[in-house]
């Protein structure tokens, strides 16, 4: 396994919509296998695979419990198939958006379809804080992030301290 460079928004490749997986091979379980990686050493707890510069559809998650137990899930071509009109609000924070995070509203409960590690189908209900992860890690599968769902000035405001942030780590003291 290796750890990844994270992509940082302002990426082109941030906005581009992932490509299914035709099949779970070796090399796909790799780059699951790094992502997951890339994500525990980042204190993420998920990461679409377009976020490390693969648009393939691909996600990993880990909540990891309060007893620090890793619990990783992979999902390979996952497909929504059922929401709730209940919604609830978590605040939201990305890896591709470092240290920045806003209050996002999404369906409260959500239903999935996906291939698993071993590339077999399966589906999940999902509600709480897996059902938001799920609901923000796809969203990336398809060029968004999550704050777009914000208003033009929060999403400015975030973009302008993003900015701040990038050109710090550029500068060089010597």
């Amino acid at each position: 396994m290796a750890i990844k460079k994270i992509l940082v928004e302002p990426n082109k490749l941030l906005r581009q919509v992932s490509q299914p997986v035709a099949e779970v091979d070796k090399q796909i379980q790799k780059i699951m296998d790094d992502m997951l990686e890339t994500m525990y050493s980042a204190n993420g707890i998920g990461l679409a695979a377009i976020q490390i510069g693969v648009p393939k559809n691909l996600i990993v998650i880990d909540l990891l419990t309060k007893e620090k137990k890793k619990n990783p899930m992979f999902f390979v071509n996952p497909k929504i198939i059922k929401k709730s009109s209940k919604m609830s609000k978590y605040e939201e924070g990305c890896l591709s958006i470092p240290n920045l995070f806003a209050e996002v509203q999404r369906p409260s409960e959500c239903e999935i379809e996906y291939l698993d590690y071993e590339g077999n189908k399966t589906s999940l209900k999902a509600t709480g804080l897996l059902a938001t992860c799920i609901q923000h890690e796809m969203d990336h599968l398809k060029g968004i992030l999550f704050i777009d769902y914000l208003s033009k000035l929060k999403r400015d405001i975030i973009l302008k301290k993003l900015s701040k942030q990038n050109l710090e780590q550029k500068r060089l003291v010597i």
